[in-house]
């Protein structure tokens, strides 16, 4: 079928504040050098990827592990499967797991959202298996959930074994499919991401600090979690909030914790000074239209029907364009919300988005008569052609 494209430049239909005039080169600088073996920075609201180094390469996550133990837990509070009050009883297995603590004592019981305190902020492995207990009955079947939100949020380079992330042949994952997850959560349960910037935790008069430096260091940073053992090396995944826009970053493999720091930090600040997110269509704008054949109108306005947001470098908001694509003509009827075409977002030949576009409104089918003074119309213009 042939198809057609329709090209409307945005800038000032939209109203974007240019940084540099449109004779003036936009000067795009390089992605900083990191020491992490592999790593990535992307967009929360556009899921773009900004930079990236062997973001697909397999490792052990470490306590990043607890990121998805996280959000299984949460996910079985918004599906009121526990609640935030209810006591768990801390098994032997738990209370001997080793690495970081909590420090919750075999045989009493605590409160589901203590263990969730403990994990998010105090890494503690303990808390981890004792919630993977309660939620699931054993560790290994908790582990079997874990996989399977892999499967549902496209982690495609992810296993998991235990929820601490404590070494274990086979248990691994990648700097994508963390930062994947890590979206996910801020997205999905956005009360409970809330938790990842508390600084401290204090359970049964142990008072903890969290683990995550940046925390201190840097007031748009709002999470998320570090990990470290012998065979993972350092890591860290960070999220922060300015100006309206979200990054999240995360880093594997670092040789230090000064180093895993010093990476994110170099990421953030390219970040946010070399690229922006924006609304670029609140979903109601007509974007284009299609030619309608034997219908009771012959075109329909054409929307997006939900926002469009782009991430792109500053400065070229002047270059960005929404290329549409539809059918060369549609045949009535056609219902509201009907798929018609496509609108790639984008800027020269790099695509930023791509999105739907549908109907605005019904056209019905024309009447008997009305057609077949079409379909001869038709036939005489094309003795012409």
């Amino acid at each position: 079928m042939l198809r057609q494209l329709q090209s409307v430049a945005l800038a000032g239909l939209l109203g974007f504040t240019l940084w540099a005039d449109a004779q003036s080169p936009v000067i795009i600088p390089r992605p900083p050098s990191l020491d992490s073996s592999s790593y990535i920075m992307m967009d929360a609201t556009t899921a773009r990827v900004l930079v990236e180094f062997n973001s697909d390469e397999a490792k052990p996550p470490a306590s990043l592990t607890k990121i998805m133990s996280s959000y299984v837990g949460a996910a079985e509070l918004d599906a009121g499967r526990v609640s935030k009050d209810e006591l768990v009883p801390v098994s032997v297995n738990a209370w001997k797991t080793p690495g970081s603590k909590m420090f919750i004592k075999e045989g009493t019981e605590v409160m589901f959202q203590d263990l969730v305190m403990g994990m998010v902020v105090q890494s503690g492995n303990d808390a981890s298996v004792a919630l993977a207990e309660h939620v699931a009955g054993s560790e290994p079947a908790f582990a079997e959930m874990m996989n399977q939100y892999t499967l549902s949020l496209g982690m495609t380079n992810s296993y998991f074994l235990n929820s601490t992330g404590l070494p274990d042949d086979g248990h691994v994952s990648t700097a994508r499919d963390m930062a994947i997850l890590s979206i996910s959560l801020i997205r999905d349960f956005p009360d409970h991401y809330a938790l990842y910037k508390q600084t401290e935790f204090t359970f049964n008069d142990i008072h903890q600090p969290n683990r995550n430096r940046l925390l201190f260091l840097d007031k748009s940073v709002d999470g998320i979690k570090t990990g470290y053992t012998d065979a993972a090396g350092f890591c860290l995944a960070a999220s922060a909030e300015r100006s309206g826009m979200r990054l999240v970053t995360v880093v594997l493999g670092a040789d230090s914790e000064e180093s895993r720091i010093r990476d994110t930090k170099k990421l953030l600040s390219y970040g946010f000074r070399t690229f922006e997110t924006r609304e670029v269509y609140d979903g109601s704008e007509v974007v284009s239209t299609a030619r309608v054949s034997f219908g009771t109108e012959n075109e329909v306005w054409l929307v997006i029907g939900t926002p469009l947001t782009g991430t792109y470098w500053r400065g070229r908001a002047n270059q960005l364009e929404a290329e549409v694509e539809t059918a060369e003509e549609t045949m009535a009827p056609i219902s509201q919300g009907q798929e018609l075409g496509t609108l790639r977002l984008k800027i020269e030949d790099e695509v930023f988005a791509t999105v739907r576009v549908i109907a605005e409104w019904e056209v019905e089918e024309s009447g008997f008569f009305s057609r077949s003074l079409e379909s001869i119309g038709r036939w005489f213009g094309s003795l012409f052609e």
